[in-house]
């Protein structure tokens, strides 16, 4: 016990005075608590107290963020652990112990000093930190700050609560209102906790797409460095108190719990990469995000003339995809350029990165395997000799999974044979100015879209039986095998949802009207026109693969189906509806599409999806189906019966029963009404499904 007793003296003597705030320096009041005195002010209706109080929580939650960075970081410094021991080295417990007190008491007097009290008066529920953690204390403000007519500032704290809440819907409206509002600065319109490198990133990739390198080496540069300084920021967090959501549990023994936490801290630190990546608002993080800097730099780099640069991230860009055939090539070119004697390596503080990285990993993947629990790798990059054999398979899982879903559907359309006789391509992917998009023509002929016309002025008055609903029923199965062969051919497409639906021009003056039946949108993502990306995350259908479009008429004007970039403006084709004309696309973010509204007439379609997921095919296309089948059998069974009946009329026999008329089934007092304009469907699809 030598070793420990200065240190624990030390501890005792430090313990009362280490939170005395230091001179000059006020006591931080707990963000929670004022919070919590803010919301209430704020239901009071006290406006200028509930603003002055959810500012103040604001600044305590920043401040105690930055305090804990900073005191981290500092500590980390000051009580650093020792190198290898030597032969004369105390023992093993003493080595690893010693350091780790006085790490907590550096933590310990470096919190209360900046603080200005215990740290544990500083530590919300997991409830107030996730209201912060999506802004929420920024809604309350915008309110208050609009009563007490600080327009600015309440446009500020309204924009900064929606960039993080994107699908807010009362949020959405106030901005609206706030845009439309006379002498609302556009500058007002700012994200008060912006992170440097994200504005940065999207500057430096907007230059980048108009082939201003130079510009974007400068842009993506800043975003890189501000990037990991981010990481940086929130690894240090991750060593703060842990939430395990339990209030009464009992603890493991000492080694099984510092085990157990150690673990957690390296699964959060590797996490921290998804956290900085991840746009505010959004769940999805952007793949590879600090890979892809590279990526997007060494070609910038080559084109601003600058060889040297380019091979230096050439190689970083190679310290996560050794293996890369592409990059390889490139660094053979810029060796070429350089010469064989220049020195061409990766950065330090990528190689650094890496090495961590990879450290951590290692023993996260020791800990799952020998001790259990599961780790969801944020990296595409870990090299599969790093993951233990038990675990390989489910990793290669994962990251097929992850393959999959972000597959860049404009390189890896695939197409079939294509056999229907009669049915023709009238335009392609080419034509159509995209990827995946397909029109064929002919799929009905002109007696088939005026039975399913019928079907669906019949389907709004409640009349539909199985023989008319099979109409819907034999034209959407030959629609799905046509998409099925020339988009899918090596595996079966389920139908998602079926939907027949018909559009009519609303009364009065049409001339000019420019609106949209239907707004610009995907079918399996959600669409971000500013960002100009599709994240596939709830509530979107993420499960949809591929869509159609089954036109029944064209004697309207108006309706035409078009498709725009991602920006939700620019648009690159435009699809004139006429009967038997079938549209068909792949349902992610590369093909977003709009409906113009319909000026004259009514316009009537079966809007499909598909989804390649047996587990999410439409249940209520099975049940129909099983319908059709019991219809068909009793009308089967009813014929014969009316044969049987009528010769046992001849022949003087009686029956038992008696004779049902032939040609009528006993199942006409069956209905099923399809997924029509008027008919019922499930309240959560309703909203998006209609195309």
């Amino acid at each position: 016990m030598a070793p420990f007793l200065p240190l624990l003296l030390l501890l005792s003597a430090a313990g009362p005075s280490r939170c005395s705030p230091a001179p000059g320096r006020a006591r931080l009041a707990p963000y929670d608590l004022l919070y919590a005195d803010g919301v209430r002010a704020y239901f009071a209706r006290d406006w200028r107290r509930a603003a002055e109080l959810l500012r103040r929580s604001l600044h305590s939650y920043g401040q105690l963020r930055e305090a804990r960075r900073g005191c981290r970081g500092r500590c980390r410094e000051e009580a650093g652990f020792a190198g290898p021991p030597g032969p004369a080295s105390p023992s093993w417990e003493s080595r690893f112990f010693e350091p780790v007190l006085q790490r907590a008491e550096c933590l310990g007097e470096c919190l209360g000093r900046r603080l200005g009290a215990e740290p544990s008066l500083h530590r919300a529920s997991a409830e107030t930190q996730r209201d912060f953690e999506r802004r929420e204390p920024y809604n309350y403000l915008q309110v208050a700050l609009f009563q007490l007519k600080k327009l600015d500032e309440a446009v500020s704290a309204a924009h900064t609560f929606f960039v993080a809440n994107p699908q807010h819907l009362q949020m959405r409206e106030d901005m609206e209102k706030y845009q439309r509002m006379a002498g609302v600065k556009p500058e007002s319109f700012r994200d008060l906790q912006a992170t440097p490198y994200w504005e940065a990133y999207e500057a430096g990739v907007q230059r980048y797409n108009v082939d201003e390198y130079l510009q974007a080496t400068v842009k993506l540069e800043e975003s890189l460095e501000e990037a990991l300084l981010a990481v940086e920021d929130c690894r240090a967090l991750c060593e703060g108190p842990q939430e395990d959501g339990t209030e009464e549990e009992m603890q493991p023994g000492l080694y099984e719990a510092i085990a157990a936490h150690y673990v957690q801290v390296l699964k959060c630190r590797q996490h921290c990469v998804l956290e900085i990546a991840t746009k505010p608002g959004r769940v999805s993080a952007t793949e590879d995000f600090i890979p892809s800097h590279f990526d997007l730099l060494q070609f910038a780099y080559d084109q601003a003339g600058n060889p040297a640069l380019a091979a230096e991230c050439a190689a970083s860009y190679l310290l996560f995809y050794p293996a890369d055939e592409l990059m390889l090539e490139k660094m053979k070119q810029y060796r070429a350029k350089l010469g064989e004697s220049a020195s061409v390596t990766a950065r330090e503080n990528i190689q650094r990165y890496v090495q961590r990285s990879l450290m951590e990993k290692k023993l996260i993947y020791y800990a799952v395997e020998h001790l259990g629990g599961t780790f969801n790798d944020p990296d595409l990059w870990t090299p599969d000799e790093l993951i233990p054999e038990s675990l390989k398979e489910k990793h290669r899982e994962n990251q097929e999974k992850q393959r999959l879903e972000n597959l860049d559907v404009g390189q890896q359309e695939q197409r079939g044979p294509f056999t229907f006789e009669g049915i023709t391509i009238s335009m392609d992917s080419r034509q159509l100015n995209g990827s995946q998009r397909v029109v064929f023509d002919r799929v009905l002929t002109d007696s088939e879209c005026k039975d399913l016309l019928r079907l669906a002025k019949l389907a709004q008055d409640g009349t539909v039986n199985w023989r008319d609903a099979k109409l819907l029923l034999h034209a959407s199965e030959k629609s799905r095998k046509i998409v099925e062969s020339y988009f899918s051919p090596e595996k079966r497409l389920h139908f998602s949802f079926t939907h027949l639906v018909c559009r009519t021009a609303v009364e009065g003056e049409q001339d000019g009207r420019m609106d949209l039946s239907h707004p610009v949108h995907a079918d399996n993502c959600l669409l971000d026109p500013e960002g100009k990306e599709c994240w596939r995350e709830p509530p979107a259908y993420m499960y949809r693969d591929y869509s159609g479009i089954l036109y029944l008429n064209d004697d309207f004007q108006g309706g035409d189906l078009f498709f725009t970039e991602l920006d939700a403006v620019t648009i690159t084709a435009q699809v004139r509806p006429k009967c038997g004309r079938l549209v068909a696309f792949s349902s992610g973010g590369e093909n977003p599409h709009g409906v113009w509204a319909v000026t004259r007439g009514r316009r009537c379609a079966v809007a499909l999806w598909y989804t390649l997921s047996p587990e999410h095919a439409e249940q209520e296309r099975m049940e129909a189906e099983g319908l059709m089948r019991r219809g068909a059998t009793e009308q089967e069974q009813s014929d014969t019966d009316g044969e049987v009946h009528a010769g046992a009329e001849r022949s003087g026999e009686t029956s038992p029963e008696p004779p049902v008329p032939k040609g009528r089934a006993r199942s006409t007092s069956q209905r099923w009404t399809p997924h029509s304009g008027a008919g019922q469907q499930p309240q959560e699809r309703r909203a998006r499904d209609e195309l």
